[in-house]
Formats: C-alpha cells, sequence, structure tokens
C-alpha cells in the first residue's frame, strides 16, 4: 500500500511527560487478518513496551470501549484476551485519569500512568482507529 500507514491507534500524553501509545507496526506477516502492534509507555520514571497483535475484533472492542469512556465509565481493553490488557480510569488513585497496562501473561508487570488527556481526545481516538482500519483493509463485523 502506498503511502504511510497510520502508527499510532492510541495516544495518551500529557505535558509532565508520561505517555502511553498503542502503535501499529505491520502487517502480520504469518496471519493475514491479524497486525502486529506494540504497547508503548513512557514516563520519566519508567519506560517500556510490549507485542500486541490486533485483528477486526479486538479493533471493535477499542470503539466500544470509546463509548464507554465517553459516557463517564472506566474501561478495560483486551481484558480477556491473551497478552496485554490496557485500562483507563477517568479518576484513578490520584484523582486524574490514569491508564493501566498490564501484561499479566507475559512478563507479569503492571504499571499505572497518571495522565490528563486534552479535552478531544475521545474524538482523536475515534478518527485514529477509523484510519487503522481503512489503511489496513479492516472491515467491521456488522458490514
Amino acid at each position: 500500500m502506498g503511502g504511510s500507514s497510520p502508527r499510532a491507534l492510541i495516544f495518551l500524553a500529557d505535558e509532565e511527560g508520561n505517555s502511553v501509545t498503542v502503535n501499529v507496526l505491520r502487517r502480520n506477516p504469518g496471519w493475514a487478518a491479524g497486525l502486529d502492534a506494540e504497547i508503548v509507555v513512557g514516563t520519566p520514571f519508567v519506560s517500556g513496551r510490549v507485542h500486541l497483535a490486533l485483528y477486526v475484533a479486538k479493533l471493535e472492542r477499542w470503539a466500544e470501549a470509546l463509548e464507554r469512556l465517553e459516557a463517564g465509565e472506566d474501561v478495560t481493553w483486551m481484558q480477556m484476551d491473551r497478552g496485554p490488557s490496557l485500562a483507563i480510569q477517568l479518576t484513578g488513585e490520584r484523582d486524574c485519569p490514569e491508564v493501566v497496562v498490564e501484561d499479566e501473561s507475559g512478563s507479569m508487570v503492571t504499571v499505572r500512568v497518571p495522565l490528563v488527556p486534552p479535552d478531544d481526545w475521545i474524538a482523536d481516538h475515534r478518527r485514529r482507529l477509523r484510519e487503522v482500519m481503512d489503511h489496513w483493509g479492516l472491515v467491521p463485523a456488522e458490514q
């Protein structure tokens, strides 16, 4: 495919240097319906990354999570899947939003990142999701 691919499906960052991103890397060479991706955590204190496989159902669940976040609910994305999970708590332990990345099945590490996203972050993430789905030709199940 020509042009650059949309890289950051999720990009949450603040002015304190805390960030959590989900970057799409490429189509999975062994699975045409899947994408290789990674969750990247960056803070002044800790940083790390963990591999992630994405496919249509996971991306649809991310769209559902965005709907719930907009309604004021906390969410956990990929909680029942093998591999890492990503939770967004709108009011975390420090009275600000937090992103919790948990890699229970791999490294058994959990990282809690407090950050305050910009006001329009949900709309931005809907756009990012659409761009990833369109670029990689992933069609939602209900179509």
